[in-house]
């Protein structure tokens, strides 16, 4: 990162909102559904992270694999209608997005999450805050850690992916950031732990939203210098 920050990309599962309960939940009435045996919550913390395609593979044992395609509509038809169930923003997010704002950084939401998902959560969960760009999964993009998409972002927004940081709870995030050329932040609230951030190479790992916000307010100067 050779210039001071121009824009922040998000991720949003486990790192904007926690969301793992309602995702554990509809997975398990899809898996219920179909006869197959649920996972406990905090196995989803290793099963989310790279669409919902992988999640349903990481749910649904070898054995039974015919089934995924139809525990797959059972899930995205039960979650749309559950997203918003139990799903918060993280603690002291919306005013650190707001003072983001207030400085001037532009602001993105990159997920693996469909897109029509990511868009209703941003839309019903961060109101007000004013995001240049907010992408799930799409046809014809490759998903994270391909940089792709959050090269996408960083013309759409109009700045060099070296003053982009990219902020994440899990290796797909790190990952990503990497692949782009961005300042990769990993942060420890989310799903993953410290180490997944650490072998993934993240440029910095914070441990609270208000470390998150000095550190990213601070960039530019220490970049400047």
């Amino acid at each position: 990162m050779s210039h001071s920050l121009r824009a922040a990309l998000f991720d949003l599962d486990g790192t904007l909102v926690d969301s793992l309960h309602d995702i554990g939940a509809a997975m398990n009435h899809a898996l219920g559904t179909h006869g197959l045996p649920p996972h406990p919550l905090a196995a989803y913390r290793h099963f989310v992270g790279e669409g919902a395609q992988v999640l349903v593979a990481r749910a649904v044992p070898e054995p039974h694999a015919h089934a995924r395609e139809a525990v797959l509509a059972t899930y995205r038809a039960f979650y749309a209608e559950h997203m918003l169930d139990h799903t918060r923003p993280f603690p002291g997010i919306l005013p650190m997005l707001e003072r983001l704002v207030g400085e001037g950084v532009k602001l993105a939401v990159l997920s693996n999450k469909p897109d029509a998902a990511t868009r209703r959560l941003v839309t019903a969960l961060l109101p007000g805050v004013r995001f240049e760009a907010v992408y799930g999964e799409r046809a014809g993009v490759p998903r994270k850690p391909d940089p792709t998409a959050a090269l996408g972002v960083a013309a759409e927004l109009g700045v060099d992916p070296g003053t982009c940081a990219f902020i994440g709870d899990t290796s797909v995030d790190m990952d990503t950031a990497r692949a782009a050329g961005m300042y990769g932040v990993g942060v420890t609230w989310g799903f993953r732990d410290e180490q997944e951030l650490r072998t993934h190479q993240a440029r910095v790992i914070v441990r609270s939203v208000e470390e998150l916000l000095q550190h990213l307010l601070a960039l530019p100067r220490a970049l400047a210098s």
